[in-house]
């Protein structure tokens, strides 16, 4: 985990701007005039809204430029609220604060790239797209969406690309032929997707299939499928906050995130379902376990981390820097 995934910062917005009928491009600033967190491709922010929701937004402008940060937010009418707030009520001038930013789904260094991009899921990958041309680095993109107006950055990415960039709006050509993608990669090329969840599932049985699963990256933006609790029934178990000195029994039928915000009320949540990273936390002892989706159960082992959301404990008790 980075020095920035906990930090919090006053934000300005300096401009608001729809880009499509149903996505809203912001550009924020900090408060004091300063710069803001250095960020990689495919860093996100939590953004902290007035009504009390948190909600994630890849960051998708120049990754050199800390003077301001680019998000795109997509109105989701049967979403959680969150957009339609965004939308709604955010205006030049008002201010926020977010927290991060965070990268769950940092750009590995390759010679080569295929990106695979569905909707809003262009977000992280344009900032990918610019990082691999700094790296001077090949890649190809397939970009799809549901029409072609809709498709954010889509116009943008093919003049500045045209040999390098496929615009596939699904009105007129379908879906994206992720099996033709992936079956003749050269074998040091990365592929990173992101989009719909019918996107990453096809992504993630086509590389599979061609024994590449190890180069698929992908990144959610909602749960994946959710992880069986075990035939028996969950188990209670002890979680020690040692900064703030306190251990607590989680029982089997609450959440750890629960049990910790009970002495803990300042800790970010978001999804609950284990995919968006709000409430990742360090752990200095025990054994988790891990139930989400965002990363891989051995890289959250890797990291020393978990999420609290929906994740419990293998050992009777685990500690937690929290």
């Amino acid at each position: 985990m980075d020095e920035n995934d906990f930090r919090h910062t006053e934000v300005r917005v300096s401009e608001a701007e729809n880009v499509t009928s149903d996505v809203l491009r912001l550009t924020l600033v900090a408060s004091d005039g300063g710069d803001l967190p250095a960020w990689q491709a495919g860093a996100h922010v939590d953004l902290h809204l007035p009504s009390g929701l948190s909600r994630q937004y890849s960051l998708c402008g120049d990754s050199t430029d800390t003077s301001s940060y680019t998000i795109c937010v997509l109105r989701e009418p049967n979403g959680r609220g969150g957009s339609a707030e965004i939308h709604d009520t955010v205006k030049v001038g008002g201010e926020l604060e977010i927290v991060g930013p965070r990268n769950h789904f940092a750009l590995r260094s390759a010679p080569s790239y295929l990106f695979l991009a569905g909707g809003i899921g262009i977000t992280p990958i344009k900032a990918m797209i610019d990082e691999a041309e700094r790296r001077g680095a090949e890649w190809s993109l397939l970009y799809g969406g549901r029409t072609a107006s809709s498709m954010v950055y889509g116009p943008e990415l093919g003049e500045r690309h045209p040999e390098k960039v496929q615009l596939i709006p699904q009105d007129v050509e379908g879906l994206i032929d992720v099996v033709v993608a992936v079956a003749e990669l050269p074998d040091d090329t990365q592929v990173y997707c992101c989009g719909p969840e019918g996107l990453l599932d096809a992504a993630g049985s086509a590389c599979a299939a061609v024994g590449i699963a190890d180069r698929l990256h992908i990144e959610r933006f909602a749960a994946g499928e959710a992880v069986a609790p075990p035939e028996d029934g969950e188990k209670p178990f002890e979680v020690e906050l040692r900064q703030s000195g306190v251990t607590l029994t989680v029982g089997a039928d609450q959440t750890l995130l629960h049990v910790v915000r009970g002495v803990r009320p300042d800790i970010d949540f978001s999804c609950q379902e284990g995919y968006c990273g709000s409430c990742e936390s360090r752990v200095l002892e025990g054994q988790p376990d891990h139930r989400g989706t965002m990363m891989t159960p051995e890289e959250h082992d890797e990291d020393g981390t978990m999420l609290i959301c929906v994740g419990r404990s293998c050992s009777p008790k685990l500690v937690l820097d929290l």
